[in-house]
């Protein structure tokens, strides 16, 4: 129960009454009654997903919460989460629940406006040794590469870094994609398998981690294991920049099958995402199936539709919030989404105080949806009340 005891205080101005704020965003004070269908979600699911991100350590505040931001400490919540049997009672009597707002927006629809999408682990084929058919790696974390945990820095390096390595007594960027793709690694590059394609590669590096089934049958995971802390740039936003593809209806499969069909133009492409994913290799239970998920950057193994990638530079992991929006079917369509989620990763491309990618498991159906997923969802964050976390 050790995770986020140091968090924030409650700041001056909020204490006089001014709008409580987390990085550009306000928060404004909703009444649970007010979430459509709280009372009716799977709150035990979110009750057992928010314990196991109280078993995680401490990790260091967000550097860029406001300095009057509310606390965000969950120590005394996560005791009381240890033996409580009624999960609505639980969030209710702990927690109150803030609208995240953009102030600068003067509709109240767009101003309670986020962005959602979502992610999943894929399957692929790959192999433990290079052949014509598996050429492309997929790299151990190397040895000089240093990442920062959420809320910390590295001196000497341009923001919007956020990994390096040392040169002497200075920290200096980290190789961007191409560079590393062109041996700039030198003998730091460990390839842990391969792959069949650098779009392969893509898929695996944008959704973080990833099933490898291998030619004898067996399957392991891909988990990530740090990046090299350059920019994100999404691919097929680019594509569709480019006028190759539409943006409506662009799943997974459309944009992995058109790279595939241009080689030249994927290889121009993909090299413009200057961000590089590391990985490490996991053995996977004999009958685990789908249902564990991969490790979030909280620490914890995520869980299809109740793990939220937020800006840990903003939030805490461990913090509950409430989704509200439309989430995508298989078939096309959609339906509402009202749901208590938990902050138990981040990503890259996961940055301000309305956004989130939400973990939607392994498999098809998963990936289908989550290649969909883009809806302009309400985002409520639950606070740990005074009583449930001390303020200092």
């Amino acid at each position: 129960m050790a995770l986020l005891v140091a968090g924030p205080a409650l700041g001056a101005g909020a204490a006089l009454g001014a709008p409580l704020r987390v990085g550009e965003a306000v928060l404004e004070p909703v009444a649970f009654a007010d979430l459509p269908g709280f009372a009716g979600d799977d709150l035990a699911a979110a009750l057992a997903a928010f314990r196991l991100s109280c078993a995680q350590p401490a990790r260091p505040v967000p550097a860029e919460a406001a300095p009057d931001a509310p606390s965000q400490d969950l120590a005394a919540a996560c005791a009381a989460a240890a033996d409580t049997p009624d999960a609505h009672a639980f969030f209710t009597a702990r927690f109150a629940p803030y609208r995240v707002t953009r102030p600068a927006r003067a509709a109240a629809a767009e101003r309670q406006a986020g962005f959602l999408t979502g992610y999943f682990e894929p399957e692929l084929r790959a192999s433990l040794e290079p052949s014509p058919e598996f050429s492309v790696p997929a790299l151990a974390r190397p040895d000089d590469l240093i990442v920062p945990e959420p809320g910390e820095t590295l001196p000497g390096l341009e923001p919007g870094l956020r990994a390096g390595r040392r040169d002497g007594e200075r920290v200096v960027p980290y190789p961007d994609r191409g560079a590393i793709e062109d041996g700039a690694l030198g003998p730091l590059a460990r390839p842990l398998l391969y792959l069949r394609d650098a779009v392969d590669l893509l898929v695996l590096q944008v959704q973080g981690s990833g099933r490898v089934r291998l030619p004898d049958g067996r399957v392991l995971r891909l988990a990530y294991d740090g990046r090299n802390g350059r920019p994100y740039t999404s691919v097929a936003r680019l594509i569709v920049a480019e006028g190759h593809l539409p943006l409506e209806g662009l799943t997974l499969d459309r944009w992995t099958s058109w790279l595939r069909a241009h080689p030249d133009t994927a290889r121009r492409l993909i090299r413009r995402n200057a961000s590089y994913i590391f990985f490490r290799l996991e053995d996977l239970p004999a009958a685990d199936g789908a249902a564990t998920g991969p490790t979030g950057g909280g620490g914890t193994p995520l869980i299809p539709g109740r793990s939220l990638a937020v800006d840990a530079g903003l939030w805490r992991y461990g913090l509950p919030f409430w989704l509200s929006g439309r989430l995508p079917t298989p078939d096309g369509g959609s339906v509402p989404l009202a749901r208590l989620v938990i902050a138990q990763d981040t990503g890259s491309a996961i940055t301000g105080p309305a956004r989130g990618d939400l973990y939607l498991g392994t498999g098809t159906e998963a990936g289908i949806v989550g290649g969909l997923l883009r809806d302009p969802a309400g985002f409520v964050v639950l606070l740990p009340l005074p009583q449930a976390g001390a303020v200092r």
